[in-house]
């Protein structure tokens, strides 16, 4: 079926489905509006409807931020599956506002690793115990409870194999039913997603989280995703470095009086920031302007022209409106691909597109922009400050600097 869906991704069947199909699907053939209309009738609405399909779901591009994030799953995947008397495996926290693509990163990197993993021992579990035939799951994908306890996050695990469970069982029966689980089915990564639901000043999430660090001692790696997981606590207050575009830790006050060392969740985790499309160097115009071209040779349109996306003004329009996250991107030109269908205009320009809602909050601060503390000014630099104009597109983001100029 066409539009059969799938299962979810939180279980074992639906994160094969994933796997296996990611990146399968084959767009629709691309026909001039004659060779359309030299169709039977009943084959044109199954054209259209393949084309709906195609533009409804648009590929997973190697965008900077997308290499970013499989770069640093990969490296801590290969060095932590290697490591031999290590009891703790490192973790790695992906952090980024919504619609930066977090997940889908995430999944993408993890469905490769499982790929080549399944492939290196010939698809079978090199744990598995001889008469035996679990399930291998080199990579269990997790959303963390919207109330989180111990429990149900054993419980969430324990779902994703669909493994029985005692209403009545305690908690340490369910942590050991757990790492029982993680073992048998050759478990070598867990991604927690929407760890950000987390809230440390509540006692049960401070278990769950120290539950989860009870995981990385059972040869598993962790990787947790989640919105600003540096302002909720997890990692302390952290502090944004505008010249890295990475959060960094501070010194604990601990540290200086005491001699302590960083906390355990620091210490075992390295953070990174998803960040959204730049539209202000050359290499960063560039980067955009290829992730338009992708788009644009995927979109099925009957009136398409070479440029739709990436000609005259069309970037900066894009950028304008999405401010580069690349969720409201594909948002954005999804529903100007089905609106142009719909319409019979068949073409997406800034004029169809001008009549699509696409809701961003803030614009002169956008939430995806980290808020840092600026140094006291005085009255005079302050004025004269507020006097320069603010960096956006148009100031050096035109078809010149597109070009380089």
């Amino acid at each position: 079926m066409i539009l059969s869906s799938r299962p979810p991704l939180d279980t074992y069947a639906g994160w094969q489905h994933y796997r296996t199909h990611c990146g399968l699907l084959a767009p629709a053939p691309t026909l001039s509006p004659q060779q359309r209309s030299m169709l039977p009738e009943s084959r044109q609405y199954d054209y259209d409807l393949y084309r709906e399909l195609t533009n409804a779901n648009l590929p997973l591009q190697d965008t900077p931020m997308h290499d970013k994030v499989g770069k640093l799953i990969r490296r801590r995947l290969s060095g932590n599956t290697r490591k031999k008397n290590d009891p703790t495996r490192a973790g790695v926290m992906i952090s980024g506002w919504g619609n930066y693509g977090k997940t889908a990163s995430v999944c993408s990197a993890g469905a490769v690793f499982e790929d080549q993993w399944l492939e290196l021992h010939s698809y079978l579990n090199p744990k598995a115990l001889p008469g035996t035939r679990d399930l291998h799951a080199p990579i269990v994908y997790v959303s963390t409870p919207v109330t989180a306890t111990p429990k149900s996050l054993c419980t969430s695990i324990l779902g994703f194999f669909r493994a029985p469970t005692r209403k009545a069982a305690t908690l340490p029966e369910l942590v050991r039913q757990v790492a029982d689980s993680l073992h048998d089915h050759g478990v070598k990564a867990l991604i927690l997603d929407d760890i950000s639901r987390l809230r440390i000043h509540r006692a049960d999430d401070q278990d769950v989280l120290d539950l989860m660090r009870a995981f990385m001692s059972l040869d598993v790696t962790l990787i947790l995703t989640g919105v600003n997981i540096a302002g909720i606590g997890l990692l302390r207050e952290a502090k944004w470095n505008e010249k890295t575009r990475q959060w960094e830790m501070p010194p604990l006050e601990s540290t200086r009086i005491h001699g302590l060392e960083i906390t355990q969740t620091e210490h075992r985790f390295e953070l990174i920031e998803i960040d959204r499309f730049r539209y202000i160097t050359p290499k960063q115009i560039a980067a955009f302007v290829n992730h338009l071209e992708g788009i644009e040779q995927h979109l099925r349109l009957m009136n398409a022209k070479q440029g739709m996306l990436t000609g005259g003004t069309m970037p900066e329009y894009l950028m304008r409106r999405t401010g580069g996250v690349i969720g409201l991107l594909g948002r954005l030109l999804e529903d100007g691909a089905q609106e142009a269908m719909g319409s019979g205009k068949e073409l997406i320009d800034e004029s169809l597109l001008d009549e699509i809602v696409l809701r961003r909050d803030a614009p002169e601060q956008p939430p995806d922009e980290p808020v840092i503390p600026t140094a006291p000014q005085t009255a005079a630099k302050k004025a004269t400050r507020s006097k320069r104009p603010r960096n956006t597109v148009f100031d050096d983001s035109g078809p010149a600097a597109r070009a380089g100029a």
